[in-house]
């Protein structure tokens, strides 16, 4: 179901979706158009057996599909073109589009401006899907009517018709998403950034254009609004000279006026001259980067109007979000994390740099052309050893790990498949490991994506639980 002034506003109106996606990025677009009463069309160059899944999805929709290929024509004699996120802002059908006087939106620009409630916006490189999480559960602790979407697999459109002007919103946006928002000049309410290392650089040509692209996150905003922005993070920190909002800062030390820090074993917040602390053991996250994302989130429920007693509720009962920092249990005393979402080196670096027991880690993959020297630095000292997965990222790779002074007698691989990665882990580890899977790398090439990594790595890790219960 759609609301009345989005059947309003699109009814009647031909509406072209470029990218359904494997991962359904285009479906809950699609789906909205289409109830809302517009014409749509969904073009995409994978076929349809590669897009069962979405398209079994919208079977009861009136939808025309142009699969396989794109027509410009389909692009210049429209309504209105909404891309998938996942699609480059330089295709030349995009162009011919805006030559034509089509308007090119994406999911975040409509839903921006549809939406009736103050939006927490989430951005950085790493962490912001944990630290989104964690904001929502803080939120839902005070309001279970909170709203979580965006760039984790849930369609913000699709959840308009149970939004009110004061529906707590909390959004997860990629740079991609960000970029379609500056298009029409908008950004959050509450704008949040994690940090910012490189990564993506198989899209963007450089660092400052990748980093030009999330500082959108606050470019839009006014004088009423928060940017909540890491003070250890030199970037990040810049984006205060591109807003007026009122600067929130959160990281290792107290800077006196409104923000977050940490102090020995304590988290502490100060909003409106109150200050509030929990112990930092309330979080069940490792590391200091989990520290720091739940500093942040729990600035961005404070900044939202939720008391604090919900952000102690939130971070007491969060666990983690699949796929990152997720723990698989033990086996014969060895711990199996999967952190698979960690594609950019810096994630990994974070992940390695939290383990307290000696560490088997398996890394590699594709490419995103980024520079593994300060990955190698913190892995090399650290693990036990590092199993590889064959990749065109990884020559690269090993290549920064030697170079860090890892031993040739604790690398191993490349290997073919995660069952020959996980088997190997094994053989190595003894009880007090933990056999790590930080990637540092895209996954395209053996796997669709880093969640088909996941759950390979899920699906090797639970068959040798069971080997090892049919040995005993």
């Amino acid at each position: 179901m759609v609301g009345q002034g989005s059947a309003q506003l699109f009814a009647g109106r031909r509406a072209l979706v470029m990218g359904l996606g494997i991962h359904g990025g285009g479906l809950g677009v699609a789906r909205f158009l289409a109830q809302a009463g517009a014409a749509v069309t969904v073009t995409d160059l994978r076929d349809a057996g590669q897009l069962a899944e979405p398209l079994h999805q919208l079977a009861d929709l009136p939808i025309r599909y142009v699969l396989g290929e794109h027509r410009e024509a389909d692009f210049t004699d429209t309504d209105l073109v909404v891309r998938n996120p996942a699609v480059p802002r330089e295709s030349p059908f995009l162009a011919a589009a805006r030559a034509a006087g089509v308007p090119v939106e994406m999911e975040m620009s409509l839903f921006f401006r549809l939406c009736p409630a103050p939006i927490i916006g989430i951005t950085g490189t790493k962490g912001k899907t944990t630290t989104t999480s964690l904001c929502a559960a803080m939120l839902t602790a005070w309001r279970p009517d909170t709203v979580v979407a965006g760039n984790m697999g849930v369609s913000a459109l699709e959840q308009l018709p149970g939004i009110a002007p004061t529906t707590p919103i909390v959004i997860e946006l990629s740079s991609w998403q960000l970029e379609g928002m500056g298009e029409y000049g908008l950004s959050p309410h509450i704008a949040l950034a994690t940090n910012l290392s490189p990564d993506h650089l198989n899209r963007y040509a450089t660092m400052d254009e990748y980093a030009e692209a999330k500082r959108g996150i606050v470019r839009e905003q006014g004088g009423r609004d928060f940017a909540i922005l890491n003070r250890d993070d030199a970037i990040v920190w810049g984006f205060r000279e591109a807003t007026p909002a009122k600067i929130l800062p959160f990281g290792r030390d107290d800077t006196g006026g409104d923000g977050a820090w940490l102090a020995a074993d304590r988290l502490c917040w100060r909003f409106g001259g109150i200050e509030h602390t929990a112990p930092r053991a309330t979080l069940r996250l490792p590391g200091d980067h989990n520290a720091a994302n739940a500093l942040a989130a729990g600035l961005a429920a404070l900044a939202l109007g939720a008391p604090f007693a919900a952000i102690e509720a939130g971070l007491a009962g969060f666990t983690g979000v699949k796929d990152r920092m997720e723990s698989l249990g033990e086996i014969g005393g060895v711990e199996y994390i999967n952190d698979t979402t960690a594609t950019a080196p810096a994630a990994a670096a974070a992940a390695v740099g939290a383990m307290t027991r000696p560490t088997i880690l398996i890394a590699g993959g594709s490419e995103k052309h980024t520079d593994f020297a300060d990955f190698a630095a913190v892995a090399a000292p650290r693990v036990k050893a590092i199993i590889t997965l064959r990749g065109d990222s990884t020559p690269r790779l090993t290549d920064e790990l030697l170079r860090a002074g890892l031993g040739a007698d604790r690398l191993h691989g490349p290997l073919d498949s995660m069952d020959e990665a996980v088997d190997r882990a094994r053989a190595l580890a003894a009880p007090g490991d933990v056999v790590l899977l930080s990637p540092a790398c895209a996954s395209f090439g053996m796997f669709r994506n880093e969640f088909h990594r996941g759950d390979a790595f899920r699906a090797a890790v639970a068959r040798v639980a069971a080997e090892a219960e049919e040995g005993r």
